[in-house]
């Protein structure tokens, strides 16, 4: 067992750090179904919407101007991150940016995607508070923890993708920009579940000998990590496919390299965790690895249905969510087999 350090966290610290990873978890959803629905520029300002923080419902509430008024907005906070993109040596990026007519197109107002957004940022908003009040929670009672250095650096990547989230709507939801906003909330997840492992004993305890067990989870743990990258470029080129006017029927044939890789890297990590799941039937009995084959499977299964059967867009959605849980699942794996014996 490692002995980060001495100090015995309370339950209830435990559990609100165990919130804080389910509210995360809530924004990646929410922040998928945005996507599916096309509602990234229901709120054209941030961190307020249409200038309120109650969003309005009618038309009648917004001035005649309005979409001139954010354009202006948008093109002032989107000049300003340029600016920060040349200072950072990304001249060609920033040139990009500013030279796509896509970024600054101004949409109509529509009610159900200005609230469907005004929901993700709302859940955002608990998450982020979550992260907060663990933090000053660990300040005034156990401020000598080691620990606190990890929750504040993972409170200031909060409030940085908080940040970014505004350049994603600046920028007109560049697709780069949505690629670094959801691995940054995996970032956040993969921290936060660190902390976890920390300062909880049950997460913490002593499991038997992996050996090589553990190198198989944690090159599956890598792929997956991968593999959630290149889900990312596939979904950015169907989104161009659709722009282009192709149907989906279409998108197989069309399809760049990244969508076989990503296709043959999910039967890599299948074959991986069937080695990992007979192993553990066989000596260890593991619920989380059981759950971990699970999910896998509907994982795989809603990739299949994405691709080859018109499904609608909560598919998409279930397939990022289990992915993204799968992720949590592997890293905090990856966590307690450092408390294994050697």
């Amino acid at each position: 067992m490692i002995n980060f350090e001495s100090m015995e966290f309370s339950k209830s610290f435990i559990r609100l750090n165990w919130v804080a990873v389910v509210l995360i978890y809530l924004v990646v959803i929410a922040g998928s179904f945005v996507r599916i629905t096309g509602s990234g520029m229901g709120c054209p300002d941030w961190p307020r919407c249409f200038g309120e923080w109650i969003p309005p419902t009618e038309l009648e509430q917004l001035p005649e101007n309005y979409r001139e008024i954010y354009l202006e907005k948008r093109t002032k906070k989107l000049d300003k991150f340029c600016q920060t993109l040349r200072s950072m040596g990304m001249k060609e990026t920033a040139e990009r940016l500013e030279n796509n007519p896509e970024v600054l197109k101004e949409e109509d107002f529509n009610a159900r995607k200005t609230w469907t957004e005004y929901i993700n940022r709302l859940v955002g908003f608990l998450a982020g508070n979550a992260m907060l009040v663990a933090f000053v929670w660990m300040l005034l009672r156990y401020r000598k923890s080691r620990v606190i250095w990890i929750a504040a650096f993972n409170l200031v990547l909060m409030l940085f993708q908080a940040w970014f989230g505004s350049i994603v709507v600046a920028s007109n939801l560049v697709p780069w920009t949505i690629t670094i906003h959801m691995f940054l909330a995996l970032l956040i997840i993969g921290i936060q579940l660190y902390i976890i492992y920390l300062i909880s004993p049950r997460q913490n305890e002593e499991l038997p000998q992996f050996n090589w067990v553990k190198y198989v989870l944690w090159f599956s743990l890598a792929v997956t990590f991968y593999q959630m990258f290149l889900g990312t470029q596939v979904r950015e080129e169907i989104d161009l496919l659709v722009k282009q006017g192709y149907g989906q029927t279409q998108w197989i044939e069309m399809m760049g390299m990244s969508f076989y890789i990503h296709r043959s890297f999910s039967w890599l990590v299948r074959v991986l965790l069937t080695i990992v799941a007979v192993k553990n039937e066989r000596s260890f009995k593991y619920w989380s690895v059981r759950w971990l084959y699970i999910l896998l499977g509907i994982e795989l299964t809603s990739g299949v249905l994405l691709a080859y059967a018109e499904m609608p867009g909560l598919v998409r959605t279930a397939h990022l969510v289990f992915a993204s849980v799968i992720f949590g699942i592997l890293v905090m794996m990856t966590f307690r087999m450092r408390s294994a014996n050697p």
